[in-house]
């Protein structure tokens, strides 16, 4: 019919059912209006009531894209809670995208370049994050269980058949660690396994995007096939050719599959590298390989070390970081396989082969039989772990600080501020080698001199480029729009990838704990028994507990600041002569309730994250100091206050044992319970929005699926023909929360002949608060306005309306350009019109009933029935 308009509804984080979307209220037994599946399927769905009629001027339709993220409570939602789990690798993904200055066309960025080095830093980070977790996996399986498990009482405790290990060849030179690399490896098999699956999950899309042009990003080149059975988008007149103004309109942004699977070949690679070299290291350290052995291990070792060196340069080569649809994986990532392939089997084959006349038999360096069941007798209590494996994992994290000192510099001030980390990894190691002795020519360091002493002054070097004045390239803050400054002074790529590894740090210390915990049986012994964890992860759980000591400040903080707002509100609504009933009063306080989360949000919180960052920072560089200290935290015989600190490091190590479980349990009640949902998939959709371009074993997104069907669905129902009964006049694009998020990243990927008959709703919206502070680059005060003048009309008038609400956490105006709207919440404070109950106060809720709404809906819809109205009719 001519003049009909659709109102397409996109649902934000909590998985709003469809009915609810469309404002159904139907009643078990009813005949009243239901949901019916116009287009898509039961995961991403397009759905309308059964009561649309032919001749109504709006339609209202719900896209249903929840079920991505949410599942539907089936036996899926366990695996989804198991991507809980790899929440440290979607921060970390999430932090590339935080970088300021990406150029609005990926073809401009140079790896020189700020956004380019940052870029860099970051793949950088995200690969050590992956060699975390082999490391935490190898330290269960062959420290753990194939170096310090030697007799049949040990190894019983482990899960499967392991009991051989305690006899006859296997308990001979290195043999024994082998079988202890099967768990690093199983592990990177299973994620190889799941990021294959995700590769699927993401590539179920409605078109293929076409190469990038020269100029406005267009589909016409890969007509998209309408859902609804129309013809394709692309017949038409050709899109107005402009130059791309914000990175959101690159057309392969939501496609780079072919880029997924290069990566993730490197850091599966390089995780099967980071596995063989903690048994190949410590066997070359305790016996030096001559003859066969040493045939086997120096082409091994430069084996590996080439999987490495190429690793780390394809990271910051454009074939690899720039996304460009599906492109076979290529000559590099196959020559990366078959390297790690030969040094893998090399490290097998040296562990495998007898112990040379060079070293101390391996066997005499392991622990002694009968630990477990008598820790008392000689030998017990000493440490006996791999040896060598304690020394890299405290190296290994201080050189993931120090590359998190550095990703913060120079996204925040520049190449400049690449200095003074580069500086504090170069004189850290020297100063380590010169107490060593290992400096000829040099004097002797002091004899009280050690080598975590150095870590302190040296990560304090590195944090000074952290200081440094702030440069460009981001925008002021325009007059009237105020909270609109870079999160954390510009430092936002350091300070989330920085929570994805203190995160990761924290399960891998946990699981290390519990299996030592299962290993030994809770037996005390002052801590040795024959099966110790590493070193560095017991100083984890005394800093676990400090951090949960401070984040229970910084929630104190948050209460009291909570309750000055709420005053301040209250003050502003009771009248000074306080004429307000007792209930009005109470109503009173409940709206100021509101209002004050909604300015805490708004206001505080990424300052008081901030501060938590700062604690987390200075932990870090404790912890590394005391990782290399070589002193474990829980000596026995403490009195007097080391006693207290020992008693919160075990209540640390309890809580660590604890925490992977708990995500785990956490992760499936998001997936299966609406009120967690709606606490945490605010932040959890925040992450899984953006495209894996960083770590691609991160949770996949749904936003790789959800924005070309989104765009598929608009264009092919706008390219309808005249006397199509489906035809629609215009599309009022309604997006509520992180809806609008969606709906922002369509439009800048549609063509300008579609966007002139769309109109933007966005609600609850947080596109300047959050997304513009912590993502400048995409929604920053100098992209968000690409948007707005993408849906301006000839005329001037703008194609966008905000509505927002007081009331509202997560809902605020947005000053690009666009008409804002405040919704009044609540209706009123008393009941009214014949009610009894007082009116609700939605919040983030019901935007759609509000009268404000309703009014702008019918002004919108005349203007889109009217078509694109000319200059000097004025309208608008």
């Amino acid at each position: 019919m001519a003049g009909r308009v659709l109102e397409l509804r996109v649902h934000g984080v909590s998985n709003t059912p469809p009915d609810q979307v469309l404002g159904l209220d139907p009643q078990p037994g009813d005949d009243g209006p239901r949901p019916w599946l116009v287009a898509g399927d039961e995961v991403t769905g397009f759905y309308r009531s059964t009561d649309v009629g032919p001749d109504d001027s709006v339609v209202v339709e719900a896209y249903s894209w929840g079920q991505l993220t949410s599942g539907a409570r089936t036996a899926r939602d366990v695996e989804r809670a198991l991507w809980t789990l790899l929440l440290p690798f979607t921060l970390a993904n999430v932090a590339l995208h935080a970088r300021p200055g990406i150029p609005p066309d990926p073809d401009e960025e140079r790896w020189g370049s700020r956004s380019g080095i940052t870029a860099w830093l970051v793949r950088l980070f995200c690969l050590s994050l992956t060699g975390t977790l082999v490391l935490a996996a190898t330290g269960i399986g062959v420290d753990l269980v194939a170096w310090q498990c030697v007799d049949e009482e040990c190894l019983r405790r482990v899960p499967g058949v392991w009991e051989f290990l305690a006899h006859g060849w296997w308990r001979q030179g290195a043999h024994s660690l082998v079988v202890g690399l099967v768990i690093p490896l199983g592990l990177l098999a299973l994620l190889g396994l799941l990021a294959w699956r995700t590769y699927q999950y993401e590539a179920e899309m409605p078109a293929a995007p076409a190469a990038r042009p020269a100029a406005e990003p267009s589909h016409d080149s890969t007509p998209p096939r309408d859902p609804a059975g129309g013809p394709p988008p692309g017949d038409g007149p050709p899109p107005e050719q402009a130059a791309s103004a914000n990175p959101l309109q690159d057309p392969t942004f939501w496609c780079g599959e072919g880029q997924l699977r290069r990566a993730g070949v490197l850091h599966l690679c390089v995780g099967a590298v980071v596995a063989v070299a903690v048994p190949l290291g410590a066997v070359l350290a305790m016996d030096p390989p001559l003859g066969v052995r040493a045939a086997v291990a120096w082409p091994t070792v430069a084996l590996l070390g080439a999987v490495v060196l190429i690793a780390v340069v394809a990271l910051g080569r454009p074939w690899l970081s720039r996304r460009a649809g599906d492109t076979p994986l290529g000559p590099w990532s196959v020559a990366v396989i078959v390297l790690t392939c030969a040094g893998v089997a090399g490290t097998v084959l040296l562990l495998l082969l007898p112990d040379g006349p060079a070293g101390t038999p391996l066997a005499q360096l392991r622990p002694p039989a009968g630990c477990i069941r008598d820790p008392t007798q000689a030998g017990c209590l000493v440490d006996r772990s791999l040896p060598g494996y304690d020394w890299v994992i405290a190296w290994y994290g201080t050189g993931q600080v120090l590359l998190l000192a550095a990703i913060g510099a120079v996204a925040r001030s520049g190449r400049r501020a690449l200095a003074a980390p580069v500086a504090a990894a170069l004189l850290l190691p020297l100063g380590v080698a010169w107490i060593a002795g290992w400096l000829p020519a040099t004097p002797p360091a002091p004899q009280r001199l050690d080598d975590w002493m150095l870590t302190v002054p040296a990560i304090a070097l590195a944090g000074g480029g952290l200081l440094l004045p702030r440069t460009g390239p981001a925008a002021p803050p325009r007059p009237g729009q105020p909270h609109a400054d870079l999160g954390w002074g510009g430092r936002g790529p350091a300070v989330i990838a920085g929570f994805g590894w203190l995160l990761g740090i924290a399960y891998c210390s946990g699981v290390l704990y519990w299996v030592t915990d299962r290993l030994t049986d809770g037996n005390p012994a002052g801590g040795r028994t024959g099966v110790v964890p590493p070193l560095p992860v017991m100083w984890a759980g005394l800093a676990f507990a400090v951090a949960v000591l401070a984040l229970a400040g910084v929630a104190l903080r948050a209460g009291l600041l909570f309750h000055r707002l709420r005053r301040q509100e209250y003050a502003a609504l009771v009248p000074t002569d306080n004429t307000l009933s007792a209930h009005d009063r109470r109503r009173c306080r409940d709206v100021s309730a509101y209002r004050a989360l909604h300015r805490l949000v708004g206001e505080h919180a990424l300052r008081l994250i901030g501060w938590y960052a700062a604690v987390g920072a200075a932990l870090a560089t404790l912890g590394s100091a005391a990782a290399l200290s070589h002193v474990p935290p829980d000596v026995t015989a403490v009195t007097g206050w080391p006693t207290v600190v020992k008693a919160v490091a075990d209540a640390g190590d309890t809580l660590l044992g604890w925490l992977p479980v708990a995500i785990a349990a956490v992760g499936l009640m998001v997936y299966r319970n609406d009120t967690v949902r709606r606490s945490v998939g605010v932040l959890w959709d925040i992450g899984t929005f953006w495209p894996r371009a960083a770590h691609p074993l991160a949770p996949p997104s749904y936003a790789e699926r959800a924005v070309p069907e989104l765009q598929t669905r608009t264009a092919g129902l706008l390219a309808l023909g005249e006397h199509d009964p489906r035809r629609v006049d215009g599309i009022i694009l309604s997006g509520h929360s992180q809806g609008a998020v969606i709906c922002a990243a369509v439009l800048l990927q549609l063509p300008a002949r579609w966007r002139r008959r769309i109109w933007f709703f966005s609600y609850g919206c947080q596109l300047t608060r959050l997304y513009g502070r912590i993502f400048p680059a995409y929604f920053g005060p100098d992209r968000l306005p690409a948007l707005a003048d993408a849906l301006r009309g000839p005329s001037g008038r703008p194609g966008w309306t905000n509505f927002w609400r007081d009331t509202d956490p997560l809902g605020w105006p947005v000053t690009a350009g666009e008409r804002n709207l405040p919704v009044h919440d609540p209706d009123a404070l008393h009941p009214t019109g014949g009610e009894v109950a007082d009116p609700p106060i939605r919040n983030h809720s019901a935007y759609p009933d509000a009268a404000e709404f309703r009014r702008e809906r019918a002004r919108v819809t005349w203007l889109l029935r009217r078509g694109v109205p000319a200059p000097r009719q004025g309208v608008g």
